[in-house]
């Protein structure tokens, strides 16, 4: 198995490991990885407001926490960090069938998103993992594309990630894809939101995803 790192989408790798084996020998495509995160740049950077902190080449992405700025959408007397992590399910399998990459990667963001707004957190960013049998820019980029046009509707940032390429883990034209949201709610609402269910109507929030409602269709 053998992953590359794109955190903060955008670190290149040199193409070489220690002990003199290369990438290629595990099965994974370095001149790909680069072209892909050339690929991705722009629709990552369009997420990007004055919270988020760029270093060239980071393993992680970096969020100013400027409470003091109050650059937050309201002014928190107790700011609470809502995290929420999910997948899109069989959609993968759909999206794979038709060929379209960019859909998927919109919902993606709102697996994670709804269920943070339904807490009554305002979303601030968001990172993503997937998974492939072989590196294909031009896919990897629609779903990174996709994903960003999910962050700007939820308005939050997509300030890292990571694409792993496994050929002995993946059929070819399989792949999987996770995310991962983080958002903020004042303590005085993260306990008026405990025990609350949708079916009191409350925090009726959502970003709408534009392929099969939910995990697609097993």
């Amino acid at each position: 198995m053998a992953k590359k790192k794109k955190a903060s989408k955008g670190k290149k790798n040199s193409g070489k490991s220690q002990k003199g084996m290369s990438y290629a020998d595990s099965g994974v495509d370095i001149e790909a990885n680069d072209i892909m995160v050339d690929k991705i740049s722009s629709a990552v950077k369009k997420t990007h407001g004055p919270r988020v902190m760029h270093l060239h080449n980071a393993f992680a992405g970096l969020f100013r926490l400027d409470y003091d700025e109050m650059l937050f959408k309201r002014n928190y007397k107790s700011p609470v960090l809502v995290a929420c992590t999910d997948g899109v399910g069989t959609k993968i399998k759909i999206a794979a069938a038709v060929g379209t990459f960019d859909t998927v990667g919109i919902d993606l963001v709102a697996m994670s998103v709804n269920d943070m707004l339904v807490q009554g957190a305002e979303p601030l960013f968001f990172l993503d993992y997937i998974a492939v049998n072989t590196l294909k820019p031009a896919e990897i980029a629609d779903m990174v594309s996709g994903i960003a046009t999910g962050c700007i509707e939820a308005k939050c940032a997509l300030i890292g990630g990571e694409t792993a390429e496994m050929p002995g883990i993946y059929r070819q034209g399989e792949f999987d894809m996770a995310g991962f949201a983080v958002g903020v709610v004042d303590n005085d609402w993260a306990d008026f939101f405990r025990g609350v269910t949708c079916d009191l109507g409350l925090g009726r929030c959502w970003c709408c995803g534009l392929q099969c409602h939910l995990h697609g269709s097993a």
